[in-house]
């Protein structure tokens, strides 16, 4: 939709513009949340960057290690340019490991941390799903409905939208159970659960799906599978909660 933009003479992508006003985002929703729920939100917010930074360089060096030959005649290419090379999976990984180390450090509460971390995880995927769109980064299936966009000569549907759509429906979610939570935990897995689910309908309407050896969808088996341990979970905590 809109790759680039120019700013006088110079040109920038817009992709990752998105994505770093996306996670500015994230870091303040993090710290506002944090305060609702009378966390440590200085704390909550070290928490953020640290699972940010861990994760970006997680990616990175994932990526470089992957494709270590490109890499052996330019060892400036490891660090620059910076808005190509990543594997996301590696990443997220990385990143969820730095976090929860930082948390076990500062003695954070986790299940309170969680819940705290929910709506800026959401905004941080939001922002992926923009910097798709923008980008042209990925594509729908052929469809004929009226909202329909024009991608590579075809009309496709906007599965970035409806992404975009299966966000805003979960921070709706996260803010009205704010106020009555019944026990720790009980916002993040909701907030997941609502978000798993609209992935998993979402990607169905995907062209570039990453599709597994048998066929399947594979961001939709994921979605599928944590949708299924956060309805398990939420049972069990709120069968702890009524017996308590």
């Amino acid at each position: 939709m809109l790759p680039t933009f120019s700013l006088g003479p110079l040109v920038f992508p817009t992709a990752p513009l998105i994505l770093i006003i996306g996670a500015w985002l994230s870091l303040w929703l993090l710290e506002r949340s944090a305060q609702s729920l009378g966390l440590n939100h200085e704390a909550v917010y070290g928490l953020g960057v640290v699972g940010l930074l861990s994760g970006f360089v997680g990616a990175r060096l994932a990526f470089v290690l992957l494709y270590w030959e490109a890499f052996q005649q330019d060892w400036l290419g490891i660090i620059w340019p910076l808005h190509t090379g990543y594997l996301p999976l590696a990443g997220l990984v990385v990143g969820l490991l730095g976090a929860f180390f930082y948390g076990r450090f500062h003695q954070l509460p986790p299940l309170t941390t969680l819940d705290a971390l929910s709506p800026a995880l959401v905004v941080a995927l939001m922002a992926v799903s923009l910097a798709d769109w923008l980008g042209w980064g990925g594509f729908g299936t052929v469809t004929a409905v009226p909202w329909a966009i024009t991608q590579f000569g075809l009309q496709r549907h906007p599965v970035q939208v409806y992404e975009l759509l299966g966000g805003i429906l979960a921070l709706a979610v996260w803010w009205r159970l704010l106020i009555r939570r019944q026990f720790e935990g009980q916002l993040f897995l909701v907030t997941t659960a609502v978000y798993s689910a609209a992935r998993l309908f979402v990607e169905a309407f995907r062209d570039d799906a990453i599709l597994t050896a048998d066929g399947y969808r594979l961001i939709q088996f994921i979605s599928l599978a944590i949708l299924l341990a956060c309805l398990f979970a939420l049972r069990q905590l709120t069968h702890v909660t009524r017996n308590a």
